[in-house]
């Protein structure tokens, strides 16, 4: 039987405003149920006097659901907090302490960190030092079986969350925040982490704790920062989630990475991301992401920005790509993944060699993030598309090949843009679309042609079915699937006689090798292909 989740919710700077929280709160239990917890970050107390107060601390006022808080971090309010080690402020109000580890009867494990940040002796009584971050580092994880946290709760921000994520609105988070929590969050992997005392909500795209193809796959991190209670602008300070305790999790199911997973914000590029090592303070200015070099030569890396280093620092905020049905074998971030046919890895987009490919160098390009199909991607995402057929269409010209490219955009989940070598001296561009209309004829298929600078775009909607093909002149042909489609109509024409002669290759089923063949043709490709990488360092 199927855990029962925990309702719990989060809630920012409270500053006193206690009979407009825990309204708030009654309201929403009468419409939605009671919830189990409610644990507040941020100043709970704040300048205002104490009356509203007193009525809570003497039982006047009851709370409704019982509340978990986090100390001063403040001078002025350190008065209410008498004990380090946390003690019961009023009924169902708890202070949980200045730092440590709460475990609920349910296995729930929240890391509590209270107070702002002080780089100096001695440390006030509403501030934590390297010394409690280490501490609390090695409660933790100094055992081999540590794999993360449900919760952290800390006050301020981490430094650098909005790294590879996300627009975090007018908090610039290369200044502002602490880079002691980042350092703690990135050790301790929580699933949720909650903070406060930016005065706004900013609920930043999940994160990986892995290193994609060197660690293997972990939870993600979901950072939640939210407002202050009851502000005028109506900024979200209470946040409501549902958690089943990790350790009571089937590890597949903890393990599966939202569609919307970027890169760990806390990581540095180079030497220190492959070996997983972290450092305090990111030094690029803008969204870049790095992947360990896939090629032989041990140690080298590589960065890409996916864009020109000329352009703004601030890109536009992606659209948040659609939820995949269930389990993806092409998102890269996911366990189903054949991470052994990778060969190549941008910031958007990788390439893959095709499982039963018509050649041995039968390429995928396909984008990290869930994406369907072409007409769905952002536009930075095309950019790399682009990049990538460029620079593979180089690459084959090099080896005396032209390049077919088409996609299927039916019963399939994810994008895959199939691109395909063709022998020079086997035939010309002009047979290869002569063939795809042929055979299209045959089956009655309806084969447009496009203008070779069309943008598929402008001709089928986001959810539309459709195939395309795009030659290696750029001519176009497409056809608008309206009801049946055959599935290997591609692979079909191209093995054909009158293309690659392989037609009992046409059906990729019949053409699977051994994964130590896939692994040898991987690392030949990789070889090959690094000197047109435009991925790498210059």
């Amino acid at each position: 039987m199927a855990q029962k989740p925990l309702r719990l919710l989060a809630c920012g700077d409270v500053e006193g405003k206690f009979d407009v929280l825990f309204n708030r709160v009654r309201a929403i239990q009468k419409k939605s149920g009671n919830f189990d917890l409610l644990l507040c970050v941020g100043n709970f107390f704040g300048s205002t006097p104490d009356a509203e107060w007193e009525e809570y601390k003497t039982g006047i006022k009851k709370v409704p659901i019982q509340t978990y808080v986090l100390g001063a971090n403040n001078q002025e309010t350190v008065k209410y907090f008498q004990d380090a080690d946390g003690c019961e402020l009023a009924e169902n109000i708890t202070y949980l302490g200045r730092k440590g580890i709460f475990t609920g009867s349910s296995g729930l494990q929240i890391v509590y960190l209270s107070g702002t940040e002080s780089l100096n002796e001695p440390v006030p009584g509403y501030s934590f030092s390297p010394k409690d971050v280490s501490s609390l580092r090695t409660m933790l994880c100094s055992t081999s079986q540590f794999k993360g946290v449900d919760i952290l709760l800390t006050s301020p921000w981490p430094k650098y969350v909005g790294n590879f994520g996300n627009s975090s609105g007018e908090v610039d988070t290369k200044k502002c925040g602490s880079a002691l929590v980042s350092s703690l969050a990135t050790d301790l992997k929580p699933r949720y982490h909650f903070a406060a005392l930016e005065k706004t909500y900013y609920e930043r795209l999940p994160y990986r704790n892995h290193v994609v193809l060197q660690e293997n796959a972990q939870h993600a991190t979901r950072f939640i920062a939210l407002a202050n209670v009851g502000n005028p602008e109506k900024k979200k300070y209470l946040y409501a989630f549902s958690i089943v305790p990790m350790k009571l999790m089937d590890a597949a199911e903890l393990v599966k990475q939202p569609p919307d997973v970027t890169e760990n914000p806390y990581r540095k590029s180079g030497k220190e991301a492959s070996t997983g090592k972290q450092i305090p303070a990111p030094e690029e200015e803008s969204a870049c992401q790095f992947f360990f070099d896939l090629n032989e030569k041990q140690g080298r890396k590589r960065s890409s920005t996916g864009r020109d280093s000329k352009s703004s620092p601030h890109p536009k905020q992606t659209r948040k790509p659609p939820q995949p049905p269930g389990p993806c074998w092409f998102c890269l971030a996911s366990p189903e993944v054949e991470k052994h046919l990778v060969v190549n890895i941008g910031t958007h987009c990788y390439l893959a060699l095709a499982k039963g490919g018509l050649s041995d160098d039968h390429v995928l390009i396909l984008p990290i993030g869930h994406y369907q199909s072409v007409v769905e991607l952002s536009a930075e995402v095309v950019e790399e598309v682009e990049k990538y057929k460029v620079t593979l269409r180089r690459f084959f010209k090099s080896r005396g090949k032209r390049c077919v490219l088409f996609e299927r955009n039916y019963k399939s989940h994810h994008l895959q843009l199939q691109v395909i070598p063709v022998p020079l001296s086997s035939c010309t561009t002009d047979d290869i679309k002569d063939a795809f209309i042929t055979q299209a004829e045959q089956q009655q298929i309806e084969l447009l042609e496009i203008p070779e600078h069309s943008d598929i775009k402008q001709i089928a909607q986001p959810g539309a079915a459709y195939f395309y093909v795009e030659l290696d002149t750029g001519e176009k042909l497409f056809h608008r699937i309206k009801k049946n489609f055959p599935l290997q109509f591609g692979r079909e024409v191209l093995a054909s006689e009158a293309i690659l002669n392989i037609p009992d290759r046409s059906d990729w089923r019949q053409c699977q090798v051994s994964k130590e063949e896939e692994e040898m043709l991987a690392r030949r490709f990789r070889k090959d292909f690094e000197p047109f990488d435009f991925t790498l360092d210059d």
